[in-house]
């Protein structure tokens, strides 16, 4: 979860949620975790506003996981831009029907 998130609770309910501090196993295991429920809630979002939000929370977590794993974005970027290349991307709306 969010750093923050037991502090707002905490606040806005004025009861202190149970929470535990992860080993660096259990940490990137539960990030994967959380990449697939942010991706499920953005596949939801019903407006582009709420699609937004829900894309910087996988953002959020992308970053997470990069941290964790010292893979810079810069990385990231740069094989995205290359399977770009290769393969090509989303723009022309192709569907691979089997």
């Amino acid at each position: 979860m969010r750093d923050r998130i037991p502090d707002i609770i905490e606040a806005n309910d004025k009861r202190k949620p149970r929470t535990k501090k992860l080993s660096p196993k259990a940490f990137k295991f539960e990030l994967r975790k959380k990449l697939l429920e942010e991706a499920s809630e953005a596949v939801r979002a019903k407006t582009p506003k709420v699609l937004a939000e829900e894309l910087a929370d996988v953002e959020e977590v992308v970053n997470a996981l990069c941290k964790v794993y010292n893979i810079k974005r810069s990385t990231v970027t740069k094989i995205q831009k290359s399977k770009r290349a290769k393969r090509g991307g989303f723009a022309k709306r192709v569907f691979l029907i089997n």
